[in-house]
């Protein structure tokens, strides 16, 4: 149940930030592709906004009244999940010096330092060794195997197999899938973004990995979905601690994005792969560059 509330109130706070960028709320059922939930959860979410008297909600039409104030949005405690709070204090560690080979995490350890039970902890470091990060020992103790630049170049290669066939797959969905209507609220987010570039740049790891879940979404296929998982993982916490000319390089990142939907949009097969193969060189060389040591 907390896991639910918890999914609930990201969702909501994510249709803000749709409101507060000024665009009109689309569809339910676009809403719900957009947001990642299910239709209930999306009619959870607009009956809120309208109690709050943030939108006149009435069956299809939703018209806005007010931009979200501060108040409006559920506090980052309520709304992080455990596994999230397990998840940054892991890639924190693997991203900084002390994530080089060898080095030692306790399970017993990294739970009282988080305050969170060791059963989380140990759930997440057996789901996320089966990547070659981390190995397991004696003693409930796990072993840093480094995120070292022959990793990253290896993540850089799969994800441009995935990333690619996933492509091909969404250009050729039919005008009527839901994923073009998501597609569409993606792109209005991100040229919100870039008009508020200044205050918002290092937004975009969040709405980096929404986009190319949603691109990956189309391949139908269950390993390229599962696997997104580490790729999403090291690429968006690359995106939050390698600082160096992050407004720069995320303000790129978002118009690659955009001639990468404009491609996709096209149908044109040449397009979307030249787009594609553009985005993830500037993605590889990115990541690369925050590789440790």
């Amino acid at each position: 149940m907390a896991k639910s509330r918890n999914v609930y109130k990201q969702a909501y706070n994510r249709c803000l930030g749709l409101l507060a960028d000024g665009g009109a709320l689309p569809s339910e059922p676009e809403l719900g592709a957009s947001l990642g939930v299910s239709r209930t959860t999306v009619r959870s979410i607009l009956s809120r906004m309208d109690e709050h008297g943030l939108i006149e909600w009435n069956k299809r039409s939703k018209r806005a009244l007010r931009r979200p104030a501060a108040d409006d949005y559920f506090p980052e405690e309520e709304t992080d999940p455990v596994s999230a709070i397990i998840e940054r204090a892991f890639m924190r560690r693997l991203l900084s010096a002390e994530g080089t080979p060898g080095g030692v995490i306790n399970e017993l350890e990294l739970a009282r330092e988080l305050g969170v039970g060791t059963s989380s902890v140990r759930e997440f470091l057996i789901r996320f060794s089966r990547f070659g990060l981390i190995e397991k020992r004696r003693n409930s103790s796990w072993v840093l195997k480094g995120f070292t630049r022959q990793f990253a170049l290896e993540l850089a290669e799969i994800r441009g197999m995935f990333e690619l066939r996933s492509a091909a797959a969404f250009r050729s969905l039919p005008p009527n899938h839901p994923n073009w209507r998501a597609l569409d609220a993606i792109e209005a987010e991100h040229h919100a973004m870039i008009a508020r570039i200044a205050e918002r740049y290092a937004d975009f790891s969040e709405l980096d990995e929404r986009f190319h879940r949603l691109v990956h979404s189309a391949s139908h296929n269950r390993f390229i979905i599962d696997f997104y998982d580490v790729i999403a993982m090291v690429f968006h916490y690359h995106y939050q601690w390698n600082k160096t000319e992050q407004r720069k390089r995320n303000e790129t990142a978002l118009r690659e994005h955009l001639d990468y939907i404009e491609a996709l949009k096209s149908g044109e097969r040449a397009a979307v792969e030249q787009a594609c193969r553009r985005h993830l060189k500037s993605a590889r060389e990115t990541l690369l560059a925050s590789v440790p040591g």
